[in-house]
């Protein structure tokens, strides 16, 4: 394709990937998100100037991530990404034996480079690093509700510690003072590392939106940049420069639908919201689901009965039930869970929904390849991180798919309202 082409980046889920593609089109960029490593005859428009591909390998077999991640890689080197940008969750969701590490140092290698940084943090939503540890909403991580994490439970706050066990390269933290030093000296002490001990991370301090500046001054032009989506916007407005923003799509006159399986504080409390506000909601039973006691025809029925209402189907719940249910099989609750809510969406698209907010990467992930959409164009975002999408092979849809921690507490009545030119219904 032609040069256009400023950012590659690859996510390690989709939800992920539509918050990182959220900054790229806020910062200027005109962005379009594939829903895995496209397919050779899908050609990328000429004025796209960041490609984000989401994959599916946060909670893979390293090995398989990696491998996946490569193939990412080589399709962006091959339409002529400049810079490549490693997307992964701002709360480092990663076990001791998890993807990041390994993903990064492949990545690294591939491109030949010697460093790049780890940078989790997106203060908006309230994750930052202070001298080198990972806070949420002023918590240290492993103190805040990602302990009780049901797949990724993490087990400690301090990003060198983290990566420890998943890479071979070590880390060294760029402290917010020290960033205020003139760039020579930060870089000396970089490079004296670097001289030391080889191949490294760098973990820069981001304690508020105001620091992405500097970050970006700083370390903006590496090849391979990693971490959450706080640099994003930061990053794309620096290469966007003057160029045009791309007219998105408005709104839609089809009936909505809110499909909810993350089970996040943050997607439950929006659960509640809904609820308390008066909208009509079916939770699963997980385990009747499981054993076919409920089927996906039950949760249809609920919502042909409620057609002139706005719905919230879910199966979010908390971590001690979540905990009970998984003795029947986590990966069989998993994938139980994700069909029912897949198949839940086409059904309700066949009549005649097109707007469809879902919350959890996983739960919007089976969806999403359910339907058989795999490139979108990026709009406007509900909250931060969160764009409205438009596939580019039904338009007549709109998507707004969260990450489980994403969101205000009205997420769902926003992203109803913003989507759709009637009135919220619920």
């Amino acid at each position: 394709m032609d040069n256009n082409l400023l950012w590659g980046c690859i996510a390690d889920d989709f939800t992920g990937a539509s918050d990182a593609a959220s900054f790229f089109e806020k910062g200027g960029l005109k962005t379009v998100l594939f829903n895995g490593i496209p397919k050779n005859e899908i050609v990328v428009p000429k004025d796209t100037q960041a490609v984000v591909i989401a994959l599916k390998i946060r909670s893979a077999d390293a090995n398989e991530a990696v491998d996946t991640a490569l193939m990412a890689l080589d399709y962006l080197n091959n339409i002529g990404a400049k810079q490549i940008y490693f997307k992964y969750c701002s709360t480092f969701d990663s076990t001791p034996k998890g993807n990041i590490g390994p993903v990064a140092e492949a990545l690294m290698d591939r491109l030949g480079e010697s460093k790049t940084i780890l940078c989790p943090a997106l203060p908006v939503n309230g994750r930052t690093v202070v001298r080198g540890r990972l806070y949420v909403n002023g918590v240290p991580l492993d103190k805040s509700p990602m302990r009780n994490h049901p797949i990724n439970p993490m087990w400690d706050s301090e990003i060198s510690e983290l990566m420890r066990p998943q890479s071979k390269y070590p880390c060294i933290n760029v402290d917010l003072e020290e960033m205020e030093e003139d760039d020579e000296e930060v870089w000396n002490r970089l490079n004296e590392f670097e001289r030391i001990n080889g191949k490294y991370y760098i973990v820069p301090d981001y304690a508020s939106d105001s620091d992405a500046k500097r970050i970006v001054e700083l370390f903006g032009s590496l090849k391979l940049i990693t971490g959450g989506s706080g640099i994003i916007e930061t990053l794309a407005g620096a290469a966007a420069g003057n160029a045009d923003k791309k007219a998105g799509f408005g709104c839609s006159n089809g009936k909505a639908i809110i499909l909810a399986g993350s089970c996040s504080a943050a997607t439950i409390g929006q659960v509640e919201r809904f609820i308390a506000d008066g909208g009509k909601a079916f939770k699963i039973d997980a385990i009747r689901l499981l054993y076919e006691k409920q089927t996906v025809a039950d949760l249809w029925n609920f919502v042909n009965e409620n057609a002139d209402e706005t719905v919230l189907i879910y199966s979010s719940d908390t971590p001690e039930n979540v905990k009970y249910n998984q003795r029947h099989g986590v990966e069989e609750i998993s994938e139980s869970l994700e069909n029912a809510m897949a198949k839940l969406a086409e059904i309700a698209v066949k009549n005649g929904y097109t707007r469809l907010v879902c919350a959890g990467g996983e739960t919007s992930g089976a969806i999403t390849k359910r339907l058989g959409y795999d490139a979108y164009i990026i709009g406007e975002s509900v909250d931060p991180g969160v764009p409205v999408m438009t596939p580019i092979n039904n338009t007549n849809i709109r998507l707004v798919l969260k990450s489980g921690n994403f969101g205000s507490e009205d997420f769902f009545k926003k992203a109803v309202k913003m989507t759709g030119k009637g009135e919220f219904v619920g």
